[in-house]
């Protein structure tokens, strides 16, 4: 019996086998979950049904975080398909490729508004639509994040304040439906090649300095990301809740 056998989980922001989210799909499947997978757009679609498909997802589901009716329907086919829901695994966010280079003062105030709205907010808007599913099944939830919500990085700029939204969103929420038995968490990923790396200016200077500095000496991989979602969503977390979890070779210790 896998670790997640009888689970239900979905999972939001799947772009190519390089995302993080696809990982922790792959690795939730080998544990016995059932899945259900949402893409953004047609743009996306052509990249994610197949690799949903090769997972065997029961839901395969077009979703706008930023349009609250896309969510409501998907949560209505989530609720149709499987009657409730375990997993809930946040892997969005999205920022204008202007804001994401120079500096930080040039930020706009749509682009403050887009970045906040799909990176941060939608979780918020997710948990809303999930809570009803979740709360007889003591759920968990997890966001991910980058370790620029808390200090400083080249370029992230808008990004980590949105972050920092979302990490503070992982704790209110966490609070506002602990009683009910749902547990919130997020993973500050180190620096991963993906699609959304690549719109960060000078992502590759970022991930060097990273594997000089860390105690590991190293940059991390997607699959050790998944196995720490793993845990987290995972009975061996039950105790667990409103927690950021670094899976970054241990960078964020490091002062000088």
């Amino acid at each position: 019996m896998g670790l997640l056998a009888g689970k239900k989980a979905i999972i939001f922001g799947i772009a190519n086998e390089k995302s993080i989210a696809w990982a922790i799909a792959q690795a939730f499947k080998r544990e016995g979950a059932e899945l259900a997978v949402t893409y953004a757009n047609e743009t996306v679609a052509k990249r994610v049904i197949p690799l949903a498909e090769s997972l065997q997802a029961q839901l395969v589901l077009p979703c706008d975080v930023r349009n609250d009716g896309d969510l409501r329907a998907t949560f209505a086919e989530v609720e149709k398909a499987w009657g409730g829901l375990d997993i809930l695994v946040h892997s969005v966010a999205f920022a204008n490729k202007d804001e994401l280079k120079g500096s930080f003062l040039n930020t706009t105030r749509e682009g403050f508004s887009l970045a906040l709205d799909i990176s941060a907010y939608s979780f918020i808007a997710m948990m809303k639509e999930a809570y009803p599913l979740m709360k007889e099944r003591n759920g968990c939830a997890l966001a991910l994040t980058y370790y620029g919500a808390q200090k400083v990085f080249p370029n992230y700029n808008v990004m980590g304040v949105a972050k920092a939204a979302l990490e503070a969103s992982v704790r209110y929420l966490a609070e506002s439906i602990g009683t009910d038995g749902i547990r919130v968490n997020a993973i500050s990923a180190g620096p991963l090649k993906t699609l959304a790396a690549a719109g960060v200016g000078g992502f590759n200077q970022i991930a060097g300095h990273v594997a000089e500095k860390a105690p590991l000496r190293r940059n991390i991989s997607q699959d050790e990301v998944a196995g720490a979602a793993l845990y987290l969503c995972s009975p061996l977390a039950s105790g667990v809740t409103g927690e950021i979890h670094f899976v970054d070779s241990g960078y964020n210790i490091i002062g000088l």
